[in-house]
């Protein structure tokens, strides 16, 4: 156990989800203020830091001074590590988090199935045993052709590794290829000791549905999970997908209309009223370095006053430029 994390106590009552912010500032003095969950950096110039709540993702921003994006919880928070994992827990909500490099367990597809035992294992030993959202972040995504592909190799590993983990259903789940080691795997997940509520998109074909065409084993994610509370819809990576094909290939213009579609469909689905405000943070991954300030202004545009993380990162598929996921807050509290 990490010195200076407290021991949260239990508490059955309904779980208001974790507020989650993009933060300037020492990533020691966010880690210092109460109920901190989790705190990432971005990048090759992501601070460090050796307490366990803390994550450095492989993926660049676009953002000039880099803000951090910070997890809070209404309730003490302990954490610790165990083996490669890091864990904090508190208020009935775990964040797990692990990295691996695939040159020492075997290539993608053993690592994958590495990781996700791993966190299995881990996540059965605790109360919060109900995973809300995964995060798979690695590189070279896209390297290799058809069913060599990497990305199908990481489908390939996760789906044998996660064995019953999610007997309940997938949580949500993004999957995004970033520019640093490719070797490298990070995976970290947030989980809740009561259950949330799988949201689908009527527009799209579920993921574990998808034809033999997208590789041998379909991706294991829902399109969306409204967390314990019913207050929050956190919202899996979302692109111009409609049915199971990939829409408008190479315009970003017309995939930027088709994924904020996509998003819209969600709210509806999980019956939230539409639109995305000031308490909706989103990140959206942009494929090619020469976009980002074009997408930064449509969604500037389009989602006036939304917090914005923009992420250099590849999409599962290759003809996709940009993907967007983050959280949508039913509620307006402090």
């Amino acid at each position: 156990m990490m010195q200076g994390c407290e021991k949260p106590q239990f508490d059955p009552q309904p779980r208001r989800a974790p507020q989650v912010a993009y933060r300037a500032g020492e990533a020691a003095a966010l880690l210092a203020e109460p109920g901190t969950l989790a705190l990432f950096g971005f990048g090759a110039g992501a601070p460090a830091s050796a307490d366990p709540r803390y994550l450095p993702v492989a993926l660049e921003t676009f953002d000039a001074g880099a803000p951090l994006e910070l997890w809070q919880v209404d309730a003490p928070v302990s954490c610790g590590r165990d083996g490669a994992l890091r864990w904090s827990a508190g208020g009935g909500w775990l964040f797990v988090a692990i990295e691996l490099d695939e040159r020492g367990h075997g290539g993608p597809t053993a690592t994958a199935r590495l990781a996700y035992e791993r966190l299995h294992r881990f996540v059965a030993t605790r109360d919060e045993q109900h995973v809300q959202r995964v995060w798979n972040y690695l590189g070279a995504i896209n390297q290799g052709e058809g069913d060599a592909e990497r990305y199908k190799h990481f489908c390939d590993g996760r789906a044998a590794g996660m064995g019953d983990f999610f007997a309940e259903g997938f949580p949500a789940a993004t999957a995004i290829g970033h520019h640093g080691d490719e070797h490298r795997l990070q995976v970290y997940l947030l989980a809740c000791d009561q259950p949330g509520t799988r949201v689908e998109n009527p527009r799209q074909v579920s993921a574990w549905r998808y034809p033999r065409q997208y590789g041998r084993t379909p991706p294991s994610f829902a399109r969306a999970m409204t967390l314990p509370a019913q207050d929050v819809l956190a919202i899996s990576g979302t692109a111009a997908v409609v049915g199971h094909a990939s829409a408008h290939r190479d315009d970003l213009d017309a995939q930027l209309e088709e994924t904020l579609v996509n998003l819209e469909a969600l709210l509806a689905s999980a019956g939230m009223a539409a639109g995305f405000d000031a308490r909706s943070p989103l990140k959206a991954y942009v494929r090619h370095d020469a976009d980002a300030a074009r997408v930064h202004e449509f969604l500037q545009r389009r989602l006036p006053g939304v917090p914005l993380l923009l992420l250099h990162g590849d999409i599962c598929r290759r003809e996709l430029l940009v993907e967007i996921d983050g959280w949508r807050y039913a509620w307006s509290g402090a």
